[in-house]
Parts: structure tokens; sequence; C-alpha cells
């Protein structure tokens, strides 16, 4: 139901890792190998000496600077607006409203149900359960329109298929009060120790 872009969040880690890893081992190398330290003792001043030819050669007409430099600054500029739309596309999907409808029967207008009855309604019926610690519920925008989460940590040593069962008729008892049909997503976790064993169930 999240819209967070996993892959290519998990290609950046990825791209990320691989450099990360190759300039550590670069300069492992470096400090234990006395072969590779003469190496670039040798090649060092060279590619300094290089460098510099490329800035003068790359001088912006009638002055000593670079137009690398611009050009960089702008590069850098594009990044942070690049990371910056990366960091707000984590995490999208959550929305505020369950149902919106426009009724044209008898006094037409628009109904808008917000996400919030549901959340209060459910994780209040839910925590009445003994068997239920904490309760979670969010509303998420779907595909085919929109749906809410449910998750659930049940208290050690509890059933957790009767966890579930007591939450889908709390689901069909909420379905029968807005008259329409939402997907839920119920996610049974068992606590911070155990985020491995985990059971969803889609409704």
């Amino acid at each position: 139901m999240n819209r967070t872009p996993r892959t290519l969040n998990r290609v950046l880690l990825g791209l990320a890792g691989l450099l990360l890893l190759a300039v550590g081992s670069g300069l492992v190398l470096l400090s234990t190998s006395p072969a590779a330290a003469r190496w670039w003792q040798d090649t060092a001043p060279s590619l300094v000496a290089d460098a510099g030819r490329v800035l003068e050669d790359t001088a912006m007409p009638g002055q000593s600077q670079s137009w690398l430099w611009p050009l960089l600054a702008l590069t850098m500029a594009v990044t942070a607006v690049l990371l910056v739309l990366w960091i707000s596309a984590q995490g999208r999907g959550r929305v505020d409203t369950l149902v919106a409808e426009y009724d044209d029967d008898g006094a037409p207008g628009r109904i808008a149900v917000s996400g919030a009855v549901p959340e209060q309604a459910l994780r209040a019926a839910l925590q009445q359960d003994p068997d239920v610690m904490s309760v979670a519920v969010s509303t998420w925008a779907l595909r085919s329109g929109t749906g809410l989460r449910v998750r659930i940590t049940p208290r050690q040593g509890a059933a957790p298929h009767l966890v579930a069962a007591d939450a889908t008729h709390l689901v069909d008892a909420l379905d029968s009060a807005l008259g329409r049909s939402s997907t839920v997503l119920i996610s049974l976790e068992a606590g911070p120790r155990y985020r491995l064993g985990r059971e969803d169930r889609v409704r």
C-alpha cells in the first residue's frame, strides 16, 4: 500500500554501497601495500598536474577561472533538487479521506467520509479485546480506490487466528455501517522483538 519507490531505493543503495566499498578498499590497499603506496606517490603528482592543465584549458575568456567550477556548482544544485524530490517520494500513499462519492439521488451533493472515522472506530473496538496489545489503523490510496491498513500486535500467548477473525468481523460491521466494502489489509505483528514473525491478511 505504501508507494515508496523500493526498486529505485535498492538501486541507489547498491550503487552507493559499491562506491563506498571501492573507496574503502582502495584506502585499505594504499595503507597496507607498499607497492600500492609507491604507485600512488608516483602517480598523484601527474594527476594534479593534469587537473591543473584542464582548468587552464577551460578558462573562461578574459578570466582565469575555469567554466568547470560553475558547471560543478550547477551539478550540485541539480543533485540537491533531485535528492529533495527523492525524499518527498518516500512513504507516499496515505490519504485523509476513505470515501468521496457524488450522489445525485434526491438532493445532489458530494458525500465524503474522513479516514479518521474508521481509524478511530476500529482502533477503539480492537483495543477492547484483552488479547490485543496495540492497534494502528491508517487509510491509503490504492489503484482501485482507497483502503485501510490495520496493524495489530497481539499479546503474548494470544491466538493470532482468533484476533484476525475478530478484526475481520469488525471490518464487516464497519462496511455495513458505511454502506460500501473497502479493501482492508490486516497485519498481525508479534512485537518489536519478533518482527520476522508476522502474518498479513487481505480482506
